[in-house]
Parts: structure tokens; sequence; C-alpha cells
């Protein structure tokens, strides 16, 4: 009997359709053995099955089952399988080339996708919290330098959300797509109390060329993120400072661009964070750690749309049941 293989092994095979980024001038040192695209390979596997340390993925492939045999031979090059230290000093770096891959693709879904064919070329840019895994350094604490608890992750810091209060954690810096269709394009993560439009220019960079629009709220108000959108030809459109309502000629123009900024990132925000369980605590401690989760979920929720794309799935709907099912 020949069995189907699984959605799984699936997505993997997919990614040696990822376009990659221009890898940047190897420095001093021995030259890679293996490629980036085989420890993205893995990154699939961990955050399709909530694997998010080193060894617990290790141990899964060495399950003597059809589907994780075939799952090692996938991360197999030349014949050769990385050594466990190879894995940790692979992974542990990762976090430093996912935005530029993360971006990489979603230039690619664009072009392959076309959501702007119907509608004007924007994208949406906002941060969302993601709360850090354990419990919370206070400000008089951290002031002396004092960590109370051993599940204190010290690398995550403070913000205030307008919805949640004060949060201790990470801020998840994201642009989608304005259209019906919510493709990532690009994306970050930094500790919480990193300003929104001080991440906001190394993302507006890596979008899409055509992109016309960019739409923030308050925070992208701020001569840097102009200035990196002009410099690309771009338009900031952003909510204004001073009292409401405004009068100005141009407030019934952004109310709407407000709104479709608000139907996309914030749809897309919710989803996400449906999707890989992002509401609570994140499961990882540390910067790196949490980077590779947060950003590695982005790149699986872009796989998953290629996959759709290409079955003629729908592109928004369905997307949580079909990446657990994997």
């Amino acid at each position: 009997m020949i069995l189907q293989e699984s959605l799984l092994v699936i997505l993997v095979r997919m990614v040696d359709q990822v376009p990659m980024p221009k890898a940047s001038q190897r420095g001093r040192g021995r030259p890679k053995v293996y490629s980036d695209r085989l420890f993205l390979k893995a990154l699939v596997i961990m955050l399709v099955r909530h694997l998010h340390k080193v060894h617990e993925l290790l141990s899964v492939l060495e399950q003597p089952t059809p589907e994780m045999m075939v799952l090692k031979d996938l991360l197999t090059e030349n014949g050769h399988y990385p050594s466990r230290r190879t894995w940790e000093r692979r992974l542990k770096g990762m976090p430093e080339n996912l935005p530029a891959q993360i971006g990489c693709f979603g230039r690619y879904l664009v072009a392959l996708i076309q959501p702007w064919a119907a509608c004007g070329r924007a994208a949406a840019i906002d941060s969302t919290v993601l709360r850090a895994n354990g419990g919370v350094w206070h400000k008089k604490d951290r002031e002396k330098g004092e960590v109370p608890h051993s599940s204190i992750d010290t690398g995550a810091h403070w913000t205030k959300s307008g919805w949640h209060g004060w949060v201790y954690g990470w801020k998840l810096h994201i642009i989608s797509v304005v259209a019906d269709v919510w493709i990532p394009l690009v994306a970050d993560l930094t500790p919480a109390n990193v300003a929104d439009n001080e991440a906001a220019p190394a993302l507006i960079w890596q979008l899409p060329a055509g992109t016309r629009f960019i739409l923030g709220d308050l925070h992208y108000n701020a001569p840097n993120v102009r200035k990196a959108c002009l410099a690309d030809d771009r338009i900031l459109v952003t909510t204004q400072y001073g009292p409401y309502p405004h009068t100005d000629d141009g407030v019934e123009v952004r109310r709407i661009f407000h709104k479709l900024r608000s139907l996309a990132i914030e749809n897309f925000n919710g989803h996400f964070k449906g999707i890989f369980d992002a509401h609570g605590q994140v499961p990882t401690k540390g910067l790196a750690n949490t980077r590779r989760f947060a950003l590695g979920a982005i790149f699986v929720y872009q796989l998953a749309l290629l996959y759709r794309f290409h079955h003629g799935l729908d592109l928004n709907v369905g997307l949580k049941a079909f990446i657990k099912a994997a």
C-alpha cells in the first residue's frame, strides 16, 4: 500500500520553492556545510509541531515513524545530517536572517497572488504585543538590577497598550497588504519598549516596489518614518496630532484609509495570534528564541498561503484548521 504524504511533509518540501534573499558577503571562518534552506525546513517542523527547543526537534525526528523518516531524509544534504552542535548553532543564529527571508517571500507572494489587481496599492503597518513567558520584571527591581524570580525573561520589556494596558513582553512589528487577502510582507520582533516608529524604516525599505501607500496610526506620524517612505516615493497616511474632530481638508480621506488599515492589520493580527496560540504568553524565552518563534510563525503563514493559492483554496478562511491539521 502506498501511503500518502502528510501535510507537514508537503509543506517542508515546498520550502524548496521559496525564494531566498541575496546572501550577504561571507566573513571569516569555515564555509557553511549546510544551506539556510535546510534550517528553514526544520523551522517549519518546529512551528507546526510546537517544538520550541532544539532537543525537542531532534528527539521527535528520531522517532521511527514513516513521517519522521521522510522528514529526516529531507533534512539531509549530500548524504550528511547535521550534528546536534550544528543544529544548535545554526538555529540560534537563524533569527538574524528571518526578517530578510520574510521580506523576500512577501514580495514573491505579491507578484504571484496579485492582491492589488482590483484596489489601490496600500500596505498597513502596526505592532502587536506578545506577552513574555514567565513572570514580569517590575521597574523597581529592574532599576536595582535584581531578578526576584528565575521565571522572569529579562530580555523582554514593558509597554503600554491602549487595549491591554501595561504589558511585559515583546512587540511583533508587521506590514501587511491592504486588500481582500491578508499577506504579511515584512516583520520583525523587538523588546516591547522599542518605539513603533523606530522599528518602521527597516521594514519599509523591504516592501514590494509597487507599494504606493503606507497606512499607520499616530505612532508612525514621525519624521524618520516619513523620510523612509519618501525615499521610495511612497505616501505615508497616518492619524494626525491635535484635538478631535479634525477639520482639515484631508480628514475624510484619512478616515477611509484608517478604516481600511484597521480591517487589514487588526484582522491579520487576530488571525495570526489565533493560529499560533499567541494570545497568551509566548512559549519561548530570550530575544533570539522568541524572535525565531514569532518570525518563524510568519514564515509558516506565508508558506500556507502559497500552498492554498496553488490549490485554489480560500486565502483567509480555513488557515487555522489547515496549519493545525499539519
